[in-house]
Parts: structure tokens; C-alpha cells; sequence
């Protein structure tokens, strides 16, 4: 399974960002695609996953009401709508797949390579 992420980029508090995650390989072993970001110094954390199939969509608490993960099952691709950022919100974002929906980055078996979001004040 391999994992493209891109989209990232600078933007003022309260702009928007749309993240892409273009997957190829095996359907079945990435049934949920998920969202996480690391910030300078601190743990990889969850932010959003969604599965193919069963429509399960998890959140953390923190991007709440201001992110959107949504896909498109025909072009193999995960996108992360991100709105009304934050300067608290600029990591690397990273998508991932496993098998099942989980905030645990453990759960997660295959790993994009990462797009910076930075959100300046």
C-alpha cells in the first residue's frame, strides 16, 4: 500500500487548507484512512479517520465542528478539509491505513510521508 499526501502549505488564522491522500494497493488492508499531525516536539496525534466501507467517522475533540474528512472511492483518495485554522493546528499531517477506524497510531499498518501545515497569527 502506498500513500501520497499533499496539500499543505502557509495560511493566516481562519484561512482554509484541503489535504489529499491518493492510496494505491491492496482495498481490504486499508479499509480506514486516517488523519494524524506531529508538531515540533510533541507526539504523533489523531485527527480524523473515515472508512471506505461502513461509513464510521472519528474526530478528535479538537478539530471538531472545523474539519471535514471525506473520499472519493473512485479516485483511491482521502481529502481532510480543514477550516477556521488555528495557529495551534500547523504540523505535519500525515494519512495512514489499517484495517479498522481507531485513534490509536499503532492500529495504523501503512503511513503517507507527510505535508506540512503551518498557520501563522
Amino acid at each position: 500500500v502506498q500513500l501520497q499526501a499533499s496539500g499543505g502549505g502557509l495560511v493566516q488564522a481562519g484561512g482554509s487548507l484541503r489535504l489529499s491522500c491518493a492510496a494505491s494497493g491492496r482495498t481490504l488492508s486499508r479499509n480506514a484512512m486516517g488523519w494524524f499531525r506531529q508538531a515540533p516536539g510533541k507526539e504523533r496525534e489523531f485527527v480524523a479517520v473515515n472508512t471506505w466501507s461502513g461509513g464510521i467517522t472519528i474526530y478528535a475533540d479538537s478539530v471538531k465542528g472545523r474539519f471535514t474528512i471525506s473520499r472519493d472511492s473512485v479516485k483511491n483518495t482521502v481529502y481532510l478539509q480543514m477550516n477556521s485554522l488555528k495557529p495551534e493546528d500547523t504540523a505535519v499531517y500525515y494519512c495512514a491505513a489499517g484495517t479498522t477506524a481507531s485513534s490509536d497510531r499503532f492500529e495504523y499498518n501503512y503511513w503517507g510521508q507527510g505535508t506540512q501545515v503551518t498557520v501563522s497569527s
